[in-house]
């Protein structure tokens, strides 16, 4: 499988971004923070000085206020002019006149001393501030601000213990060392690319999202809000785990524990904190059983309900994870939510219902497959936009790689997660891919099975890396397949892991393009400029993986240390780690155990069969 460390934070879901790092001039904000704290002192004691000289100083026109004869109504604690009459009617005789307006001087007088002490003390702060140096400032201003994070970390809430619930059997997490030593040998030298990676990234980029390899510096992407989320720790656990490197797993177990706080005002991706962040957390509790991980996964996942807050129930792109506040990306047809990114949730919602007894994640995501059953689909195709106000689909544009490819993934291992009894799911995959064959796959004049895109009722004869992990999804859903076609799809996702190794073995560097066409007699080659890049991306080695696992056949591990050679993937994998019929991967490569569900009922579901 993938590296969680070492993949490309922009997802594999969507077409890739290119989010600058943000920085800020610290000095600069420091300095006009400084400068505005004194302002602030002096214009407060300006103010306290004014409102005290309005409300408290002696007016010539001595109580010309109280000429209304109302001061009786208003001011109950004054006495009443000789003669006048209060609210019940009755005439005030007055005994002590003279001594209550001598008291009330006396108060007066009182409250004016106090005021001018009070401006007095202010003025000699603001003074003392205007010795101090710039450092004597910054000092007192970080002081400060760390007294209120203290004192707002004081006030959360102490969060509701989670119900207990029978941990999965978890098989498989260890398998060992290898027999073969040359398998051996390519082994430890993945677990050091992976530590050498790690200890960089602790190095130069502890808690950002991401490490600039080349810069030596962290940085965080915009998916995640450009806030510091440890993006890379979360994402890495389970294969640090996994690979025996336990000191570093407990590094970042400390820093989560310590520092990943989901309720920073930060928009971010719904699909992408799902997959890496839930996910990452799930994996991570389900292989180490340690009970933080759990509590922050259902944290977060808490902080992501609010972007089902729409008309239809299909989520917004983006989240606010302080206010809810929901959006679409701004380049989606027309304000349309993402296939992939809504249809990518159920594997980790279902978990989370499970841990947590709170049907509420898994209703969310069986609200969408029921609406998706009930909409028309052109040519049984999915497109990839859906209107989240009006339920209608966007641009008729289908694809099996970017902006489409993850929901069938989900819908495939939905079934399997649920050790094989949500056959609605499986139903509706296996529908769905009989229509990608009919209208999508093809065979190039060269022979290669390609997966094109439909366009408007065009199928454009491009396929993305993106759409290289359809081989393993083929490969893993041939078991059960209608119709005795196991051998078929085994097959068929065969021949889609060597279109997908052409497309790395025709490039000088031995790296797939992002796309490449099979027209104009190229074929599985880049042919615009645009195209021609690799961003670590993982879809090929995945279905390698997947094809080695099913099949056996010893070139799909060569060609995966081909590429671990070039890019630092792992593939050195045995069947007894991490078994197929106990672990799901999700699209992130973090695995979730099968639920034997076959006695048990998610709350807010039917019972299951």
């Amino acid at each position: 499988m993938t590296t969680p460390a070492l993949l490309p934070l922009s997802g594999r879901r969507i077409p890739t971004l290119s989010p600058g790092a943000a920085s800020f001039p610290h000095h600069r904000a420091t300095l006009r923070l400084s400068e505005k704290f004194i302002l602030l002192l002096i214009l407060s004691a300006f103010i306290t000085l004014c409102f005290g000289a309005f409300f408290f100083l002696p007016d010539n026109s001595k109580h010309k206020r109280f000429d209304l004869g109302l001061e009786d109504v208003l001011i109950p604690h004054i006495e009443a002019p000789k003669g006048a009459k209060h609210p019940g009617g009755q005439v005030v005789i007055h005994g002590q006149g003279g001594h209550d307006e001598h008291r009330h001087r006396e108060e007066e007088e009182s409250l004016r001393d106090k005021i001018r002490v009070d401006h007095e003390r202010a003025l000699q702060e603001a003074k003392e501030k205007l010795r101090k140096s710039r450092d004597e400032l910054r000092a007192e201003i970080q002081t400060e601000k760390s007294k209120v994070v203290e004192d707002l970390k004081k006030k959360k809430e102490v969060p509701k213990p989670l119900p207990p619930v029978p941990m999965p059997k978890v098989v498989g997490v260890n398998d060992g060392d290898p027999v073969e030593p040359d398998v051996k040998e390519k082994r430890d030298k993945i677990r050091e690319m992976m530590k050498h990676a790690w200890d960089s990234y602790r190095q130069y980029g502890w808690g950002h999202n991401e490490l600039k390899p080349l810069a030596k510096k962290g940085h965080s992407t915009n998916i995640f809000g450009n806030s510091q989320m440890g993006a890379t720790i979360v994402d890495a656990l389970d294969s640090l785990y996994m690979m025996g490197l336990h000191d570093e797993f407990k590094d970042g177990q400390e820093w989560i524990e310590q520092n990943l706080d989901f309720s920073v005002n930060a928009e971010v991706s719904v699909f992408e904190v799902n997959i890496r962040f839930t996910g990452g957390l799930l994996a991570a509790y389900y292989l180490s059983g340690q009970e933080v991980f759990k509590v922050k996964a259902v944290q977060l996942a808490e902080k992501l309900l609010p972007a089902f807050n729409t008309p239809t129930g299909i989520p917004w792109a983006m989240v606010n994870l302080k206010s809810g506040v929901g959006r679409n990306w701004g380049w989606a047809s027309a304000g349309s939510s993402i296939l992939a990114e809504f249809g990518t949730l159920h594997m980790e919602f279902v978990h989370l219902t499970y841990l947590t007894g709170n049907p509420a994640y898994y209703q969310k995501v069986m609200h969408i497959r029921k609406l998706l059953a009930k909409m028309d689909r052109p040519n049984g195709l999915y497109p990839n936009y859906l209107n989240p106000r009006t339920g209608r689909w966007g641009q008729h544009h289908t694809s099996v790689g970017g902006l489409g490819d993850s929901f069938y993934e989900y819908l495939l291992k939905a079934w399997l997660m649920s050790d094989k009894t949500d056959t609605e799911a499986r139903k509706t995959y296996d529908d769905a891919i009989e229509a990608i064959e009919r209208h999508l796959i093809r065979k190039s004049n060269g022979g290669l099975t390609f997966i094109g895109e439909w366009k408007n009722g065009h199928l454009e004869r491009k396929m993305g890396h993106l759409t290289c992990f359809a081989g393993g999804m083929f490969a893993l859903g041939a078991d059960g397949s209608p119709d005795d076609k196991a051998g078929h799809y085994l097959q068929l996702g065969a021949e889609i892991a060597h279109t997908c190794h052409e497309s790395y073995d025709r490039t000088v560097l031995k790296l797939g393009p992002e796309a490449f066409k099979f027209d104009s007699g190229l074929e599985a080659v880049a042919v615009r400029q645009n195209e021609k890049y690799y961003i670590l991306r993982p879809e090929v080695i995945e279905t390698y993986w997947y094809m080695w696992r099913f099949t056996h056949d010893p070139k799909y591990r060569q060609w995966g240390w081909e590429a671990a050679q070039v890019s630092h993937w792992k593939i050195t994998h045995y069947d007894d780690l991490m078994p197929l019929e106990s672990w799901v991967f999700n699209t992130e490569a973090h695995p979730l155990p099968v639920l034997h569900l076959a006695n048990l009922t998610l709350p807010g579901s039917q019972a299951q069969r």
